[in-house]
């Protein structure tokens, strides 16, 4: 058994406990996705244009680090279902942009207000305060994990 110093420990803990913390709600949320007939794949690309309005395919693809193959597979369904459309780009000719139907929309205006309660209920426990502060030390653990990764 691993006897590390008590930094070690702690950090051990905090891993654990993080790692279970964050599984646990992903799996709520997943399974909130689930049952709206949508793949967590299908959700993230249509909340993305939801929230964010239209994107260029490759610029979806690079969000959520999906192959450029596997990500026109992904729209062509979406497209299939009527959620989305491909529509020429305003300012590059050689790309298109994917955007919300009035179906997507309105599937995303009945169900999103659903789902966000859905995360408001995961995070219940805790208060304002203790989430703005855990905003904080995520984003300051997030960017020194993005460094490290730099630096090797």
């Amino acid at each position: 058994m691993y006897q590390g110093d008590e930094q070690s420990q702690i950090d051990l803990r905090l891993f654990r406990i993080w790692s279970r913390a964050t599984k646990a709600i992903a799996d709520n949320t997943k399974r909130d996705i689930e049952s709206h007939g949508i793949s967590p794949d299908h959700f993230m690309i249509l909340e993305l244009l939801y929230n964010k309005g239209p994107h260029p395919i490759q610029r979806i693809s690079e969000i959520f680090s999906i192959p450029s193959g596997s990500i026109t597979y992904v729209v062509d369904k979406l497209e299939q279902k009527d959620y989305v459309r491909r529509q020429s780009s305003p300012t590059d000719r050689r790309t298109s942009n994917v955007a919300l139907t009035e179906k997507g929309e309105n599937l995303f205006n009945e169900i999103f207000p659903k789902h966000v309660a859905v995360i408001s209920e995961n995070f219940s426990f805790i208060s304002n305060e203790d989430k703005l502060q855990m905003i904080d030390l995520f984003k300051k653990l997030g960017f020194g994990a993005q460094e490290l990764s730099k630096d090797s």
